[in-house]
């Protein structure tokens, strides 16, 4: 039972480990300014309350994870924009 308990410590540590280290020991590329330019009206605007990223924020609004992927750049720019009306 030990060497079982034992085991699964050190896989789980390796495992966090490989998981963490996304950047091969290497830092991290700064934001670009749009990047940081959308950071900043997801969080003035308070998107997360409605809308989950990656898995982190509120379950109102769909998940916006992907939706970049599946519209084109104007359509996005004019739904961030303007909003809905069930949206701000």
């Amino acid at each position: 039972m030990r060497t079982i308990l034992l085991c699964l410590c050190v896989l789980f540590s390796v495992y966090t480990v490989v998981v963490y280290d996304v950047t091969g020991g290497r830092s991290a590329e700064a934001p670009t300014p749009e990047a940081r330019a959308g950071m900043r009206i997801w969080q003035e605007n308070n998107c997360q309350s409605c809308h989950q990223f990656y898995g982190l924020g509120g379950y109102m609004g769909p998940d916006l994870t992907n939706v970049a992927a599946r519209r084109d750049e104007q359509r996005l720019r004019t739904f961030i924009r303007y909003g809905t009306g069930r949206m701000p």
